[in-house]
């Protein structure tokens, strides 16, 4: 269900939507079917210094790069925002392609973390912001435990940030609950303007 929290939540679409929301709630595979169904929706590729996932494809899902070379980004006010999450790893934004995007009319979809939620609404002010909530805590610590790709000690690192990522819920503008990836996806790619023709 996708629930407004601010005035002019429901109004017309942004040109920059940004989806956040805690760890392991499913943001990359709703932003995958994002990619796979609406391909009229531009989609951010972040950049990030972790080591890719078994397949993760460099430029689709991240943009893996080196430490000095996003130490380089940054320091040339190349990342739109940027982050260090769970106290280990650097994610950020590339400024040029969002820009690029949204001056060609593109809608714009950026999936960061609440960090970086947090920089855009300085930096991109009228950007509307969505959290992606799951059903319950306990579905979100069974898709954590279930996706072994963690140790435990990650495992529990990721638990305590995803506390607080949900504490962080109101200061979004719309809530869509992922229980089921089909309607969530279709719900966010109404909230950008896109709606499915089938």
């Amino acid at each position: 269900m996708t629930v407004p929290h601010g005035a002019g939540a429901e109004s017309a679409p942004a040109p920059v939507t940004v989806l956040a929301g805690p760890t392991a709630v499913g943001k990359g595979t709703v932003s995958a079917k994002i990619r796979e169904l609406y391909p009229q929706i531009w989609l951010s590729v972040s950049a990030t210094t972790r080591p890719p996932r078994p397949g993760e494809v460099d430029g689709l899902h991240y943009r893996f790069v080196s430490d000095d070379e996003f130490t380089r980004l940054v320091e040339n006010e190349q990342m739109l925002e940027w982050a260090v999450v769970h106290g280990r790893h650097r994610y950020g934004t590339p400024r040029g392609p969002v820009v690029e995007a949204v001056a060609a009319g593109h809608p714009v979809l950026l999936e960061i973390d609440l960090a970086g939620a947090r920089q855009i609404r300085h930096t991109v002010p009228e950007a509307r912001f969505v959290f992606l909530a799951p059903p319950s805590w306990d579905s979100l610590v069974e898709r954590l435990v279930g996706r072994g790709t963690e140790s435990a000690e990650e495992r529990e690192r990721r638990l305590e940030t995803a506390a607080r990522e949900l504490a962080a819920e109101s200061e979004f503008d719309v809530t869509i609950v992922n229980d089921e990836v089909p309607r969530a996806t279709a719900e966010l790619a109404a909230l950008l303007g896109v709606r499915d023709l089938t």
